[in-house]
């Protein structure tokens, strides 16, 4: 928990790209906390979805941000404190494929660089994910299971394709060397698939989901735990390094079935009366008990009167 001296209604931060599930809901919560925001997009169409929390709020001020434009990310952190960073695909290349690899990783690269040559910068809250933990050919004999100590192995990810894998393990061990290099204080969130509405079949954390769930390492976040771990991470002094961030592990079959299948698939049909009497629970090889420790006594409503309750 964030000590009592910390006050949010005297900090700027910004948020980049706002413009996402997870941007916007940072924006809107840290809003609610008394934070004066920078809201950073990625082109000027995105504008609009924040127009309306914009309405009479001086504390939110948008921002056109493209991570490839060095000058627009100096632009949209000037007077900031700290950044919430996200990665959200170009427009014009939405899936993962082999070359978002270096698309990731060049942004990455640019928004860093940007956070080492702003003074007032902070620290950094680095949105990864948990495919940056997991993928690797040894996982199975991993007895002790995974925490935010693990990597996956570049080399598998390639091997068997598994792209999104590959570019956040590359974008966050770039971004980590770039970090240390520059003296640059950041600290990543390696989130479990975002569940919501909008969550399709088409998510490219999904590649490789069966075999994550044998393994006991499907992990899913909600979006409010999400946005609750960031500020949490941010308000926090002690925070430091990765953590890994989920709030269920999908570990039974009708689990698999009822929570993310009917949802990806809604016209699919009901499992045979074979699959519904199939208890076997997958034993959990995941942990998130470091991200549990720090947020224990977090307090994620609006601030009263500026300071930490």
């Amino acid at each position: 928990m964030a000590p009592a001296s910390f006050h949010p209604v005297s900090i700027t931060v910004c948020v980049m790209d706002a413009a996402g599930n997870l941007g916007f809901s940072l924006v809107e919560r840290l809003l609610q906390r008394g934070y004066t925001v920078h809201a950073a997009v990625q082109n000027h169409n995105c504008e609009s979805q924040l127009s309306g929390l914009a309405c009479g709020n001086k504390k939110l001020k948008i921002f056109y941000a493209d991570p490839f434009d060095y000058k627009s990310i100096i632009n949209a952190l000037r007077s900031c404190s700290g950044l919430f960073y996200t990665f959200e695909p170009p427009e014009d290349q939405p899936a993962y494929d082999e070359f978002m690899t270096e698309v990731e990783v060049r942004a990455a690269q640019n928004v860093l660089e940007a956070c080492a040559q702003t003074e007032t910068i902070d620290k950094v809250v680095f949105t990864s994910s948990a495919n940056a933990v997991i993928f690797r050919d040894d996982r199975k004999s991993e007895i002790a299971g995974f925490d935010e100590r693990h990597w996956s192995d570049i080399g598998f990810c390639r091997k068997f394709k598994l792209w999104h894998a590959l570019s956040k393990t590359q974008a966050e061990k770039t971004t980590w060397a770039l970090a240390m290099d520059r003296g640059v204080n950041m600290v990543s969130v390696n989130a479990g698939l975002l569940t919501s509405p909008a969550l399709s079949i088409k998510n490219p954390y999904l590649t490789g989901a069966a075999e994550l769930y044998e393994d006991g390492v499907f992990v899913t976040v909600d979006l409010n735990f999400l946005v609750d771990a960031h500020i949490c991470i941010y308000e926090d002094e002690s925070s430091y390094g990765r953590y890994l961030c989920f709030n269920h592990v999908v570990k039974r079959n009708e689990d698999a079935f009822e929570q993310h299948a009917s949802r990806l698939t809604p016209f699919a049909p009901s499992p045979p009366q074979s699959f519904d009497q199939d208890m076997k629970i997958i034993q959990q090889t995941i942990s998130n008990k470091k991200l549990n420790k720090l947020m224990v006594g977090f307090e994620s409503g609006p601030q009263l009167d500026g300071n930490l309750v």
